[in-house]
């Protein structure tokens, strides 16, 4: 096991858990779309409105291939990250990759003033996440570990993952 990989939909908590598990293991903190920015110079709705949707995800692509190999790392995949088959691949290949899961009108109680999320822009926002959701859902099933944080605060979804890491490899990763 090298590193611990949270993935999920938008909204779902990924970088402010992220955050609290680095925290609690004293690991590094990468957050991929954080690191695509940094590297591009622009925010990811301006990769988007200017290279397109195809030219950020090879950009995820490439960072997936770069990130997977790392060690003791907490790492906050994008939204759309993980949906590749292929990328899936590469971070579960030695890494405890978890999806972060959360009931749609939380997601939208979440993400309603979020003007930053390019993949919501439609003239019914709500409706354009729903259905965004439901295209991805088949793609979440395929991650093998799911948390329900629909309800739930940043510090107790960590200290599950924690917990969680123990079971399966029967030790604690800081």
């Amino acid at each position: 096991m090298q590193n611990i990989v949270l993935t999920g939909f938008m909204g779902t908590g990924k970088s402010t858990v992220g955050q609290e598990l680095a925290r609690r293991l004293d690991w590094p903190f990468i957050d991929m779309d954080t690191l695509v920015e940094a590297r591009q110079e622009m925010p990811i709705r301006r990769i988007f409105e200017t290279r397109g949707e195809a030219h950020f995800r090879r950009l995820e692509r490439d960072l997936c291939r770069e990130v997977a190999g790392l060690t003791r790392r907490v790492i906050a995949t994008g939204g759309g990250a993980l949906i590749d088959p292929a990328n899936l691949r590469v971070m579960s290949a030695d890494n405890l990759v978890i999806c972060l899961d959360c009931r749609p009108e939380a997601l939208w109680q979440r993400l309603a003033a979020d003007s930053a999320r390019p993949m919501l822009d439609a003239a019914d926002r709500k409706a354009r996440l729903l259905s965004l959701l439901a295209a991805r859902t088949p793609a979440y099933a395929r991650i093998k570990r799911h948390i329900d944080v629909s309800e739930r605060p940043a510090q107790a979804i960590a200290a599950e993952i924690v917990t969680l890491f123990g079971e399966i490899y029967g030790d604690y990763p800081g």
